[in-house]
């Protein structure tokens, strides 16, 4: 059984007068460990299959399941806790808290999780070592997405969901972030869902889902990933 699985899933919105199917009957699986790429222009569904996945919106109709959670069942109460202990987020604009230096920052979800990783290794992990006591306004923008993928990292979680992570990057920079999600799938069997528009990234995943119009229009298994540096942005 997959470790991740969309069964017929819907969300809709009302606009008006009309219906926006926002998720329109989507299905996919993706394995544990896998670094998942779903992939699609703007308004093509991404962050909505995303915030469904990450038991931050409901859906209209259909079945999620993670590992053994059936999380289109659950209550706000235990998707509460499946937000607070199985997913980690990482965001396009970091959501770092700027009175708070890396160290700090990386330390309010130990706060918040059971099993959470040591904050300081965990910085180290990601080449932030020499940074640890420096506030965002005194970090690069790679950086602070660093920091911001070792809060989500600090969680030990099951699951990191990734949205848009290279999107305010430069490409050197986003180079950097990219080969960190994949050392991140590899060396903590993490599976990684990232979405994004850019079709370049596509190619570094294990599983790669085209969405369009709230669809899924593909699925493709990747059997050879190609590497960070060969990525023509």
């Amino acid at each position: 059984m997959a470790y991740i699985e969309f069964d017929n899933v819907c969300r809709d919105y009302p606009a008006g007068d009309t219906v926006v199917h926002a998720a329109d009957h989507v299905s996919f699986t993706i394995e544990k460990g896998e670094l998942c790429v779903i992939l699609g222009h703007s308004g093509a569904g991404k962050t909505t299959v995303l915030n469904l996945l990450g038991g931050m919106d409901r859906v209209t109709s259909g079945r999620i399941t993670v590992g053994d959670k059936v999380i289109t069942d659950m209550n706000d109460h235990r998707l509460t806790d499946y937000r607070r202990l199985d997913v980690g987020f990482v965001f396009q604009f970091y959501n770092l808290m700027h009175n708070l230096t890396a160290l700090e920052n990386v330390e309010l979800a130990r706060q918040v999780c059971r099993d959470a990783l040591d904050p300081e290794q965990v910085l180290r992990d990601v080449g932030l070592a020499d940074r640890m006591n420096n506030f965002p306004p005194q970090l690069s923008g790679g950086e602070q997405q660093r920091v911001s993928i070792a809060r989500a990292l600090c969680k030990n979680p099951a699951l990191l969901l990734c949205d848009e992570p290279t999107g305010a990057l430069d490409s050197k920079t986003g180079e950097q972030v990219l080969e960190l999600l994949t050392r991140l799938c590899r060396d903590y069997s993490t599976t990684v869902v990232i979405i994004t528009h850019n079709a370049s990234i596509a190619p570094l995943g294990n599983r790669i889902i085209r969405l369009s119009n709230g669809a899924v229009v593909s699925v493709e298994l990747n059997e050879r990933p190609i590497r960070v540096e060969d990525i023509t942005w």
